[in-house]
């Protein structure tokens, strides 16, 4: 676990703590089709490689960002949140100071010093247990409902959630709203991110573990930033968050009193939130 900070003098003032949750994927980070680059080529941003997959790069930002987010992890707790696995987490590669938190799996592993916390694991998969219907019913029906002509593999996540890799021209609309609905009976809610439908259980969210970060570091000002609908919970459980101008929250028009939605998409919204970020950090 994380060395606690030494505590202020007595009579001395302690400094605020900010803690940063980010979501990565299509917030921070892009892959080259997620990028965005729709001003003239010789105008495009120059890029960093921040993930390496199979000895190819994956996954980018532009190297303002790169230099923006060194920054913020020398001025707040920064904690990268996503709905990847450890393993896929371990993949990134992001520029500044190795960061002492991570949410992985949705909430379901909270990372310390880039290893997972067991006891909160446990917490996490004993609430899911009493709460919602089994990851092999759900996992079930959603290969028992959909076609392998636009349901390209059938994956289980840490297992704790399920998602299909699907061919977005051929995917029934239709499907993923039943699906919902289904899940929705059971305890679960499904989102479709790029190629992926997820179906995670309600209980498993990146809101409660940030709520833990935030306890455990004392922080005093909470900030997020994400772009699907499994992001929803994080934003509205921060002080101040922040959406890019993709993504499902904004095709939905999603926004809250906290929540700022930013007109950018694409590689340069990574680049707007860390902006944001560091000026909250300031004011």
């Amino acid at each position: 676990m994380a060395a606690a900070a030494a505590p202020a003098p007595s009579g001395a003032a302690r400094p605020a703590t900010v803690l940063v949750a980010s979501d990565l994927d299509r917030t921070l980070i892009y892959s080259a089709a997620a990028l965005g680059l729709t001003m003239p080529d010789a105008e495009a941003p120059r890029l960093l490689g921040v993930e390496t997959y199979r000895s190819r790069p994956l996954s980018y930002v532009t190297e303002t960002a790169a230099g923006l987010l060194r920054e913020l992890t020398g001025r707040a707790v920064f904690v990268p949140t996503t709905t990847r696995t450890r393993e896929q987490y371990h993949r990134v590669r992001l520029p500044g100071a190795p960061a002492p938190y991570a949410i992985c799996a949705n909430g379901g592993h909270l990372l310390v010093d880039g290893v997972s916390d067991p006891a909160w694991h446990a917490r996490v998969t004993g609430r899911l247990a009493e709460e919602c219907a089994s990851l092999a019913e759900v996992r079930d029906h959603m290969t028992a409902t959909s076609d392998p002509a636009w349901a390209l593999k059938h994956r289980v996540a840490e297992d704790l959630f399920a998602y299909a890799v699907v061919d977005r021209e051929l995917l029934p609309e239709d499907w993923v709203k039943e699906l919902a609905g289904w899940a929705e009976e059971r305890g679960w809610t499904v989102s479709l991110q790029g190629r992926k439908v997820y179906a995670v259980p309600r209980p498993l969210t990146k809101s409660a573990a940030m709520r833990e970060v935030a306890r455990r570091t004392g922080a005093d000002l909470t900030l997020a930033a994400g772009d699907s609908l499994l992001d929803a919970d994080l934003l509205l459980a921060a002080d101040r968050a922040w959406r890019p101008g993709h993504g499902e929250l904004a095709d939905a028009g999603w926004t809250s009193a906290n929540v700022t939605a930013l007109p950018e998409r694409g590689v340069l919204a990574g680049e707007r939130v860390l902006r944001e970020f560091l000026a909250a950090c300031s004011g």
